[in-house]
């Protein structure tokens, strides 16, 4: 199964309807603000939830016209609208062998957001959920220990940064080839790798990585 959250950061409205459209998805929820995104792309989202302190009154009218599940939270709350969009979608799945997050407007002026957006999505891997944060000019996705193959172009960026303290690394199809390197959470050893060819095979021997593929 494969849900689609739209959050309340920057969005360019046109990849955004493009893209949505390209992608085949189960479920849209909309993080509060992520409606008005939505709705001024020509996108009707299947759930709405938050404190609504972000979405304007005509985006809520609108839902309610559209027959939008909308759950509202009161202001003081120990989550970000994000981080309940992404348990509601995480109950939504309970259950389904193959479950797959796709994030969209995660991004923006709000550094202490972004950083939280990425505390999440590590959650969401840590319990087996694949969360894929995707804007117009990269992708970017946690892996912990296992191995996976990644397709791309020759001349792709690819940066691998350590969440933990170390994470060891093994790659096959980079220019920088990291034969079980250790990297380091303080260093930024990991960053600007390049593809070699349009596969590569990346190992994470232990701790946990964030990749950032950029758009090519």
């Amino acid at each position: 199964m494969r849900i689609a959250i739209i959050a309340n950061g920057e969005w360019d409205s046109v990849w955004g309807r493009t893209k949505l459209r390209e992608e085949k998805f189960d479920l849209l929820i909309c993080a509060d603000g992520g409606a008005n995104l939505a709705l001024a792309a020509g996108i009707v989202p299947d759930v709405l939830i938050g404190d609504l302190d972000s979405a304007t009154q005509d985006t809520i009218s609108k839902c309610e016209e559209n027959k939008v599940r909308i759950i509202k939270y009161p202001s003081e709350k120990d989550e970000t609208d994000l981080e309940l969009a992404v348990n509601y979608a995480h109950s939504y799945m309970k259950g389904q062998p193959e479950k797959e997050i796709l994030l969209y407007a995660a991004g923006g002026k709000r550094l202490d957001h972004l950083l939280g957006n990425i505390a999440i999505m590590l959650g969401s891997a840590q319990k087996g959920l694949k969360f894929i944060m995707v804007d117009k000019d990269y992708r970017a996705w946690v892996m912990l220990p296992g191995r996976d193959t990644i397709a791309g172009a020759k001349g792709q960026s690819l940066s691998i940064i350590p969440l933990s303290e170390k994470a060891e690394v093994n790659t096959h199809g980079l220019y920088y080839e990291l034969n079980n390197l250790v990297l380091w959470q303080n260093s930024t050893r990991g960053i600007s790798n390049v593809f070699e060819q349009t596969e590569i095979k990346l190992e994470v021997l232990q701790g946990c990585v964030l990749i950032i593929m950029q758009s090519f």
